[in-house]
């Protein structure tokens, strides 16, 4: 019979709760030293090449290329931290010992899910105050050719959009509270019959005025008469509304839980769909509690008696399960984001499906 008397010891439970944070620490933070590395090793070049960047550019990366890096090492971590843990406590007969003075493997566990409740509010946090700020910038340095961007929280980068038959292309757009406030490196395909481009107009900047747009520093180029003609201020894009940029591009990854819900809102407004953001948004949630799943599915490798030599086939089945949840975590949102699955299915299915799994062979292995 199952016991739900989930600490029985107060002294197990801490013992157990610190061998899997410490473990869990240890393989986050040599995964990201590792993967930053690699990082800057494919990078070092391209920073390096843009005018006026030297060692303090490459330190900016790596400041804003490691919380994304600890973010998506972290669900990976607690796995292994789990599965090494669970590992050590059976190869030494500690959860021999423990099942023999009465205790189940819910509470043998219990104590790790605790953490790992806790470690996925804080990675919730990590990821709404960090991530998606580290996220935005990164993204529109990143496009920018790691040139300088403007200081500013509200950037948008590479946001193509369309105004009846002519492509617009925004290298960077800055947000403001009723849109676009300005646009950094236009470029405006002009094609009337739909099909041929007639001409190519290209700007600095360009600033949202009376229900058209002030260009600066204006290149335009004939492709018919095969002619160049520069011009310090232009005058283009008449009736195009600057939330149209805003809206234009929204990336889940870089905006936070309450500020994608409003872009949601605005985008039903307007008319778009909203299916691969509202998928996004969900998993915001999703994500971070995948940490929770780690140690029911590492539990594998701590059951079974450590003579029998199947020790490592336990962990490698224990791995098995944590890797093929991200694997059907990544498909399930590809799907959501295509719109063959509905957001919250897309979102939370796998989650649920393998909680199930983990609590089927918890219970087995319980039996």
């Amino acid at each position: 019979m199952i016991n739900f008397d989930f600490f029985p010891s107060k002294r197990l439970a801490f013992y157990m709760a610190k061998l899997f944070l410490t473990r869990s620490l240890a393989v986050v933070l040599s995964l990201v030293l590792v993967l930053l590395a690699l990082n800057l090793l494919s990078e070092s070049g391209d920073i390096l090449a843009a005018p006026g960047n030297g060692e303090g550019a490459l330190w900016h990366y790596a400041t804003l290329r490691a919380p994304q890096l600890f973010a998506f090492a972290l669900p990976f971590s607690t796995l292994l931290g789990a599965l090494i843990a669970f590992a050590a406590l059976n190869q030494n007969s500690e959860v021999i010992a423990m099942k023999a003075a009465g205790i189940s493997a819910h509470q043998i566990i219990a104590p790790m899910v605790l953490t790992s409740i806790a470690i996925a509010v804080l990675s919730f946090g990590f990821n709404e105050f960090v991530v998606t700020k580290s996220n935005r910038v990164l993204s529109a340095w990143q496009n920018n050719d790691y040139k300088p961007v403007p200081a500013d929280s509200g950037i948008s980068s590479n946001v193509w959009l369309t105004a009846g038959t002519d492509l617009i292309h925004a290298r960077l757009v800055v947000r403001g509270p009723q849109g676009a406030r300005r646009l950094e490196g236009l470029t405006i395909y002009s094609r009337p019959n739909g099909v041929e481009m007639q001409s190519v107009v290209s700007a600095e900047r360009a600033y949202p005025v009376a229900g058209a747009w002030r260009l600066e520093q204006v290149k335009r180029y004939d492709s018919i008469a095969n002619v160049s003609r520069f011009l310090p201020v232009a005058t283009a894009m008449a009736g195009i509304d600057p939330e149209r940029f805003a809206l234009a591009k929204v990336t889940p990854d870089e905006h936070d839980f309450f500020d994608l819900r409003r872009l949601i809102a605005q985008l039903q407004g307007a008319g778009r769909a909203t299916g691969e953001v509202e998928a996004g948004l969900w998993h915001k949630l999703a994500e971070p509690l995948s940490t929770v799943l780690m140690p029911l599915l590492a539990a594998t490798a701590a059951f079974g008696l450590a003579r029998s030599g199947k020790v490592l086939v336990r962990a490698a089945i224990g791995m098995a399960l944590g890797f093929a949840y991200f694997v059907v975590d990544n498909f399930a949102l590809a799907l959501g984001n295509l719109g063959a699955y509905p957001p919250l299915l897309a979102a939370w299915a796998p989650f649920l499906l393998f909680l199930l799994i983990g609590e089927a062979v918890l219970v087995r292995s319980e039996e």
